[in-house]
């Protein structure tokens, strides 16, 4: 006989909780005290009536009824019930108030904060996306849908009028996040990227600062978020000139950008023609199994208050609570944590419930209809294609790259190290000079002109996170001394990157044609499903994307062609000679090796070769000029003051060449071979302001010959040289050519 199953009384002269309410409900509906026999006949019967549903409904409303003989009194279990349910009306009464307080402590703001989430998402939201964003209504005419408050962020290029725009102008460069993220996850590779292109990141509605309205579920479903997507791209792209767009996702925003771009998607008609590039991190290769739709409808059918109960819960621990390192792995480092911690806070459980229900397909009849994508989508991709993933993510593991990979008939083996097949076709030779745009007129090189300061600058807009070194699966440093440049776990060498080529061409390059290309790299531990945003792996995914738009999408796209094709002035302008007088003449001493220096000019009253000698002989053994022209000074008043000079001439504007950083090193050995025993006096080393090829330069030989971690080389060359490497894509270089472990395939 089931529990509760004979009405009796419990020890202790109390109730149990189910016989107390039949005794409630016998004394409601009972007659006057003189029927005693009724009343009795009403007891057995009432209770054999509702004893099934009720204890059920009991058992799920007051965990702290016992189901054995000595179950918890009425007494005990209703004051605990009683205690429970104080301590959520308190938490409920303080969520209130705190959406109150913060609603209106953010009303005199610029942006509008409608609960407690919004408004610390507003709060933390990052400068350089504050500047840029705005927030206004979408309506969807094939859904009927109005999304009242979609916030953008759209920063044009700086330099957009001045560039080639035939024959059309460059990609419009579109950031799409996932579930439960927002916008703001894509800040560290937006300060790299939205100096090659104009740039366009969306808060899905609910998501970060867009307003959670409708609260209709169709309107989370994954068609309906693919048709908002293309009604805002469509907003903002120069449909007029033919304007292209890179798609560039991270987890579920991969899956929504393949549905737009693949010509095999049920949404091919809306944007898929106009897209010339995809870039997938941390992609999902399939959609969710039968099994994962009936748990995802389960969760998303929770009432809210009691999800988010559980979701405070799973926060327990704080930065080491299982919400946070599911995400971020347990070996992530501190401020990673924060910020996937942060992030959790402010994704929003109604809206996370209505677009996981929205992701899962259909299954009534056998193949998967509706949601998330899966091989059939992937496998009509006919673009440039770059999979990124994290090796110790355990939410889109990189078994999805391989799949992809084999959906887009690609051979999977060549991802695989250490093997070292050959793939299917080598895409993107060395690019050709002679193949330019006609109306663009040639213009001649130029050592210097355009500056990283000629551009937006956006460090006047937003702090850029520190980056930290990247370390090998075993978790040890990566920067052992004698570490090669050309060090990068790879299955073969690539050859010569195009953009490499094209930035040494200061004409104007025309885009490539529109065909597959797929490159793939697995990004090594601790990087995992928060390497978005994660200081050790930020740097280095925004370099790997910026080689791949210049290389295979577009050669426009290459910020060290633009800066050489901007550069409209000579180097002794007056601007620019104005500009070199204010840079300081020699750096501090740095790792007791070098001094960065600005070029000598023969004609100066300060920085001349006879006066520098009076002041340096003796501290300095030999000036290394990397500058490609003929210096504007007489080296011999070096060598006559006893200074050696060496001519090691390099393109401006681009990170040097492994080649070149090999050169360079041999070079710097030899003078210190060279040097006698217990002598005294370090090598400068100049381009003409002494900041970026000069740091690029000695920051390789702190890490290559002294043993430095990447980020420690460049903090160090930055304190002896404020503000030290100015441009960003020389930085993000290091942080790809500098990550050992990084499993780059060949392009396929």
């Amino acid at each position: 006989m089931e529990p509760h199953s004979r009405l009796c009384f419990s020890q202790n002269g109390t109730f149990r909780l189910p016989q107390a309410l039949v005794h409630l409900l016998r004394t409601a509906l009972a007659g006057e005290p003189d029927h005693a026999p009724t009343q009795h006949y009403t007891d057995l019967s009432l209770w054999q009536n509702i004893r099934r549903p009720l204890y059920r409904l009991i058992s799920l409303l007051n965990p702290f009824v016992g189901r054995g003989d000595s179950s918890t009194s009425i007494l005990v279990g209703m004051v605990k019930l009683t205690a429970l349910c104080g301590i959520g009306s308190a938490l409920w009464i303080w969520r209130q108030n705190n959406k109150k307080g913060k609603a209106a402590s953010s009303s005199g703001g610029s942006i509008h904060a409608s609960d407690a989430v919004g408004a610390d998402a507003a709060s933390t939201d990052p400068g350089l996306l504050k500047k840029h964003s705005t927030i206004r209504s979408y309506t969807v005419p094939s859904t009927g849908f109005t999304y009242p408050g979609i916030r953008t962020f759209y920063r044009p290029h700086p330099q957009e009028s001045k560039l080639p725009q035939k024959p059309y102008p460059v990609p419009l460069l579109v950031f799409i996040h996932g579930l439960g993220g927002s916008a703001a996850q894509f800040h560290p590779i937006l300060i790299s990227l939205s100096n090659l292109a104009s740039c366009l990141a969306i808060d899905l509605p609910g998501c970060g600062l867009s307003t959670f309205e409708p609260k209709a579920w169709d309107a989370y479903t994954t068609e309906a978020l693919v048709r908002l997507l293309a009604v805002i791209i469509e907003a903002h792209r120069d449909r007029s000139d033919g304007q292209t767009v890179v798609l560039i996702g991270h987890s579920m925003g991969c899956s929504l950008a393949a549905m737009l771009a693949s010509p095999a998607s049920p949404y091919a008609h809306l944007i898929s023609e106009h897209v010339g590039g995809l870039v997938a991190i941390c992609p999902k290769a399939d959609p969710p199994t039968p099994k994962q739709c009936r748990s995802l409808r389960i969760m998303s059918a929770v009432p809210a208050s009691f999800f988010d109960l559980y979701r405070k819960w799973d926060r327990r621990g704080g930065l080491n609570s299982a919400s946070v390192l599911r995400m971020t792995g347990p070996d992530a480092d501190e401020e990673t944590k924060r910020l996937q911690l942060r992030f959790n806070k402010q994704s929003r459980t109604e809206v996370w419930g209505r677009m996981a229900r929205g992701m899962c397909p259909d299954y009534s009849k056998g193949a998967p209809r509706g949601g998330l994508p899966g091989k059939e989508v992937w496998a009509g991709v006919d673009l440039p294609v770059f999979l990124a993933v994290g090796e110790a993510d355990h939410i889109t593991p990189s078994e999805n790259v391989r799949r992809i990979v084999s959906f887009l008939g690609r051979d999977v083996s060549a991802i695989e190290p250490p093997s070292e097949k050959a793939s299917l076709p080598i895409a993107a030779a060395p690019f050709d000079p002679a193949i330019i745009d006609p109306e663009m007129m040639e213009r001649k090189h130029q050592d210097s002109g355009v500056d990283a300061s000629d551009l937006a600058a956006l460090a006047d807009e937003a702090t850029v996170p520190d980056s930290s070194a990247a370390t090998t699966a075993d978790g040890s440093s990566v920067y052992s001394e004698g570490i090669s440049s050309a060090g990068e776990s790879m299955t073969i060498t690539d050859a010569p990157r195009a953009s490499d080529e094209a930035a040494r061409s200061p004409r104007a390059p025309t885009p490539y044609p529109r065909r597959l290309v797929v490159k793939t790299a697995i990004m090594p531990k601790p990087a995992a499903h928060s390497l978005l945003f994660s200081p050790s792996s930020s740097r280095i995914i925004s370099g790997l994307i910026g080689n791949f738009l210049a290389d295979h999408i577009d050669r426009r796209l290459s910020l060290a062609w633009q800066l050489q094709y901007l550069s409209t002035e000579g180097k002794w302008d007056v601007k620019n000679l104005e500009k070199w007088k204010a840079v300081q003449p020699v750096s501090l001493p740095i790792a007791d090796v070098f001094r960065a220096m600005k070029t000598l000019r023969e004609v100066d009253e300060k920085h001349s070769p006879k006066i520098f000698v009076q002041e340096w002989a003796g501290k300095l053994r030999a000036v290394v000029d990397i500058s490609h022209d003929s210096p504007v000074y007489d080296p011999k008043g070096l060598e006559e003051g006893g200074i050696a000079y060496y001519k090691f001439p390099t393109v401006s504007k681009q990170p040097p060449t492994k080649d070149e950083v090999k050169s360079f090193i041999e070079l710097i050995d030899k003078i210190r071979g060279e040097q006698p025993d217990g002598a005294k006096g370090m090598i400068g080393v100049h381009c003409h302001y002494g900041f970026n090829r000069t740091g690029f330069f000695v920051v390789s030989y702190l890490i290559e010959r002294l043993g430095y971690k990447v980020q420690d080389a460049i903090d160090t060359f930055q304190q002896a040289r404020p503000p030290g490497i100015r441009h960003d894509h020389f930085i993000d270089e290091l942080h790809v050519r500098y990550c050992s472990g990084l499993k780059k395939a060949p392009t396929l």
